[in-house]
C-alpha cells in the first residue's frame, strides 16, 4: 500500500523540513513557500512530490540526499515512480485528490544533496523515471504522515 512517508516545507529553498499533518489548498502546502515563483508553485505547481525509493536507491549511489533535500513538499512510499504519467490522479489521505502535471526540471540548489554536485541524476531526460512530479490540486483538504496515496485515474491515451 502505498503512503505519505513525509509531508515538507521550507520557507524558500532547500531543504525542506518535515512535519506530521497539514492543510493542502489550490496553491500547495499551508506553510510553505517557494522563493522563486518564475520556476516554482502556481496552481500547476502546487505540489512537488518524490519516492522514498528513489531517495534511498540515490543514498545507496552515495549521494547525501534525504527526504525534503530536493524540495519535495510530499515523499511517498510505495509507489512504482518509473510508471507515473502527467495526468495520473491520486488521492492523498480521506479529502485531497491531485493531478501529475509535469517532471521537474532539476536545479542548481540541489547541488549539495548529489555526488559531485551531479543533480541532473534526477532529470527526466537524463534517467527516465527518476525525476519528481509536480501536481495541481483538484480537491483540497487534511493530510497527515502515514495516509494511504491511492491511484484514481491513469491518463487517458488520445
Amino acid at each position: 500500500m502505498a503512503h505519505i512517508f513525509q509531508i515538507n516545507i521550507s520557507d524558500g529553498g532547500v531543504p525542506k523540513l518535515p512535519i506530521t499533518q497539514a492543510e493542502v489548498s489550490a496553491l500547495g502546502v499551508k506553510g510553505d513557500r517557494q522563493r522563486n515563483t518564475k520556476h516554482h508553485g502556481g496552481p500547476d505547481r502546487a505540489l512537488c512530490l518524490f519516492s522514498l525509493e528513489h531517495i534511498l536507491g540515490l543514498q545507496a549511489e552515495g549521494n547525501p540526499i534525504f527526504p525534503g533535500a530536493s524540495g519535495e513538499n510530499i515523499t511517498i512510499q510505495g509507489l512504482d515512480w518509473p510508471t507515473l504519467l502527467p495526468g495520473d490522479q491520486f488521492q492523498l489521505g480521506d479529502e485531497v485528490i491531485i493531478e501529475l502535471t509535469s517532471h521537474t526540471v532539476p536545479c542548481h540548489n540541489l547541488e549539495p544533496y548529489f555526488q559531485e554536485g551531479k543533480f541532473s541524476r534526477i532529470s527526466q531526460k537524463t534517467h527516465p523515471g527518476w525525476a519528481r512530479f509536480y501536481a495541481r490540486v483538484l480537491q483540497p483538504g487534511s493530510i497527515g504522515i502515514g495516509d494511504r496515496v491511492t491511484k484514481l485515474k491513469e491518463k487517458e491515451n488520445v
